[in-house]
């Protein structure tokens, strides 16, 4: 088949962003869809088979809006293009990024970077109560955490609290030396970090001194009302049914909830039921209440966490499947 050629116009000041450090997003899309890149003089030659040259053209169009948009192109960015692509979705990577909820302590903006987090992002708008459910790395818990902040400095909601339940992932942690905050502080710290990126270390010290953020383990819930209040239940897989009534039944007036959790991650004793695998059957037609599944597509972490969790939901489902060839047998 004949080659088909089409030029394309990157500003110089954008090209290093959008082919990336020593061309590798460049080399990417030539190695996936067999195609040359040729630049000449910010004139980009794009030769091979055309449906393979529209499809590039239409990625490089998108990295380049977002370029000069002002963000900084990453190899996720450059991924998830293709992954749209191939998939022939009418939402394009732009459209997503309109959608910023806050900035980072350092300034950096905090946005969804995929179709699934927009969802997620737009059903914590729209609703009261929120799972946000899927594997490590889809920006679950700090997209919640974001927009907690963004609503409490906008003064949507007067406090942040945020909770997870204490269970050590799959290791026995000892005694623990110090005082109760010193002991539950390690279950948390994913969390602080959440919020010294956000908010930043010291603005953050300041709002929990005077009682404004709180972060508690889930134990601590019990007996409250929670009213006026952004709450962010993280690691919801590692909860009982009872903790997670427990839970849901403290939500007071003027307060909107995040319960993220990943069901292949579960650190409970075996043959103790998830909370959160209850509250999805439990829950699912009740009005005012959303569940967002995150898939492996959503992942923003290092291209290579994304390749690992599906390389896990591939080998779970294989073993699911052996296991129901089993009991039929």
């Amino acid at each position: 088949m004949e080659a088909y050629t089409r030029e394309f116009s990157i500003p110089f000041d954008h090209e290093q962003n959008v082919f990336g450090a020593k061309d590798a997003y460049r080399r990417s899309l030539e190695e996936h869809y067999h195609v040359t890149l040729v630049d000449r003089n910010g004139t980009l030659k794009i030769m091979g088979q055309k449906e393979n040259v529209d499809s590039v053209e239409r990625i490089l169009q998108q990295l380049l809006e977002l370029s000069m948009r002002g963000n900084q192109i990453e190899e996720q960015n450059v991924n998830y293009a293709m992954t749209l692509e191939q998939e022939k979705q009418e939402e394009l990577l732009t459209s997503i990024d309109k959608d910023c909820i806050c900035h980072s302590v350092s300034g950096k903006p905090i946005k969804p970077k995929t179709l699934g987090q927009k969802k997620y992002v737009d059903a914590i708008k729209d609703n009261m109560v929120v799972f946000g459910l899927g594997p490590a790395g889809t920006g679950k818990t700090y997209l919640a955490m974001a927009m907690a902040i963004t609503a409490f400095k906008n003064e949507e909601v007067s406090r942040i609290i945020l909770t997870r339940p204490a269970i050590e992932a799959g290791e026995k942690l000892g005694f623990l030396p110090g005082d109760l905050q010193s002991k539950v502080d390690p279950y948390l710290r994913p969390l602080y970090d959440a919020l010294y990126d956000i908010m930043g270390a010291e603005t953050f010290q300041k709002n929990m001194e005077k009682g404004l953020i709180e972060v508690a383990p889930l134990a601590y819930m019990r007996g409250r009302t929670l009213d006026n209040a952004y709450i962010i239940l993280d690691e919801a897989q590692n909860t009982t049914p009872a903790q997670m009534k427990m839970f849901l039944t403290r939500i007071g007036f003027g307060s909107k909830v995040v319960i993220t959790g990943d069901a292949s991650q579960k650190d409970l004793a075996p043959g103790t039921k998830s909370g959160l695998d209850v509250a999805r059957t439990v829950l699912k037609s009740v009005e005012g209440i959303a569940f967002c599944e995150l898939t492996s597509k959503d992942v923003v972490r290092h291209p290579l966490v994304q390749k690992i969790v599906k390389a896990y939901e591939t080998y779970e489902a294989k073993q699911r499947k052996r296991g129901k060839e089993t009991k039929q047998k």
